[in-house]
């Protein structure tokens, strides 16, 4: 009855009016609408897409028995040759893997990989592969274990098969940088270092995972699934690793390493997405994650300012603290997950940038993003990543570079038109 009642009313009005009042509200909400994005445009900033996808790797159930794996006959598509790419002048990717706060999320982060994209060498080619074999250790044989006393390690387990991946290897670099690596009867050869490898002779005359060290700038580890549904370091080979060592992690299960090294929240928001995501990865499904730290003493392979690589335990306890903004660098890690197909073994591939934050800043929006993300942290992750240590000579510094761009008419909103996450 009121429905009706109002119908009444409103047919009593003159058409006129009517057009008038609905240009008037018209009116009314564009206003609205303009006066907030103008109110908003001073303090905006750029959207920070969500790019972890929990579909990736994930497709299908899992059929199969624990720690069993039938070979799939899965090819990598043959790599595009990089026709360009040049040992002297090929830059390293900028990868800035943070976000705007207010909020920090602890995720996975995983986005697909391109094939063409497994490894990614550039001009720091030759400085990282000096460093590399500085690190690289002398290895002695015992029960099919490669290790060494100290606690930078290239280590293989007998159930591990780096072999296989270093097969891999060699056919995909050769496709992927041609004027780099050139394929062999018995294996590939280095171009630039003039180096051949031989990957057919038995025994090896060299460890596998010290092949693999030798012919790539990113470290390495091998993840294994044993009968108990349960994944295990068994291989790697992990020489610029900064902050941890492969000897302390060597054997452990996927979920003690995490834990063992307190990674923020690795119980209530990662451990089941990730045991999902090894029990599920398909061969055809490569992933890629980045991470960030912050490093306050300029040594590549192992972040002294944190203790001697050689002590039983280190911690950020020792670092000093607000030393200079020169002694400050930006350390991030490009990881490439992907299952070999013959195996089952799941595959690491860890790439490390390491630059001074002086330079970093540079870059448009980078110091204002910077500063953003560290102040977004909460404690368990500010504990983690040592912001205790350097918040104050750092945020100072960011502030105001980031003052400088927005003076130099830097358009904040913008941002995503020039650069969106992980660059």
């Amino acid at each position: 009855m009121l429905a009706f009642k109002s119908l009444d009313i409103l047919s009593a009005i003159p058409k006129d009016l009517i057009g008038v009042f609905f240009v008037l509200n018209l009116c009314a909400c564009l206003v609205i609408f303009v006066s907030k994005r103008w109110a908003s445009g001073a303090t905006a900033r750029p959207s920070s897409p969500d790019l972890e996808k929990p579909a990736v790797g994930l497709r299908g159930k899992v059929t199969r028995p624990p720690g069993e794996w039938t070979p799939s006959s899965f090819q990598r598509p043959t790599a595009a040759p990089y026709t360009d790419w040049n040992v002297h002048s090929t830059k390293p990717l900028p990868y800035r893997p943070f976000r705007y706060g207010p909020k920090y999320f602890v995720t996975l982060g995983l986005r697909s990989m391109n094939w063409d994209e497994w490894i990614v060498p550039c001009r720091q080619s030759t400085s990282y592969r000096r460093t590399r074999q500085q690190m690289l250790p002398h290895i002695t044989r015992s029960n099919g274990r490669c290790t060494r006393t100290s606690k930078r390690a290239v280590s293989t387990d007998r159930s591990c098969h780096p072999i296989q991946s270093n097969t891999l290897r060699c056919t995909y670099l050769p496709e992927r940088y041609p004027s780099m690596f050139e394929k062999t009867p018995t294996g590939i050869s280095n171009k630039v270092t003039n180096e051949t490898f031989d990957i057919t002779q038995r025994p090896l005359p060299e460890d596998p995972m010290a092949i693999a060290a030798r012919l790539v700038q990113d470290d390495l580890a091998i993840m294994i699934e044993r009968p108990d549904g349960e994944y295990y370091l068994l291989g790697g080979a992990v020489l610029l690793a900064g902050f941890w060592r492969l000897t302390d992690k060597f054997g452990m299960r996927l979920s003690e390493i995490h834990t063992s090294g307190d990674v923020p929240q690795y119980k209530s928001k990662l451990e089941k997405g990730m045991m999902n995501f090894f029990r599920r990865l398909r061969p055809e499904d490569p992933v890629l994650r980045n991470n960030y730290f912050i490093q306050v003493d300029d040594n590549l392979a192992w972040s002294h300012s944190i203790g001697p690589e050689d002590a039983d335990e280190v911690s950020w306890g020792t670092a000093e603290k607000n030393r200079a903004i020169e002694n400050h660098f930006f350390r991030s890690e490009r990881q490439s997950l992907r299952r070999l197909p013959k195996s089952g073994a799941v595959i690491f591939t860890i790439r490390t940038y390491f630059e001074p934050i002086t330079e970093v800043v540079k870059e448009p929006y980078v110091p204002g993003r910077l500063a953003s993300a560290i102040r977004s942290w909460g404690d368990d992750v500010s504990r983690y990543k040592g912001k205790e240590k350097y918040q104050e000579v750092l945020l100072e510094y960011l502030d105001s570079k980031h003052r400088e761009q927005i003076e130099g008419g830097l358009e904040i909103e913008k941002e995503d038109e020039v650069r969106s996450y992980p660059f």
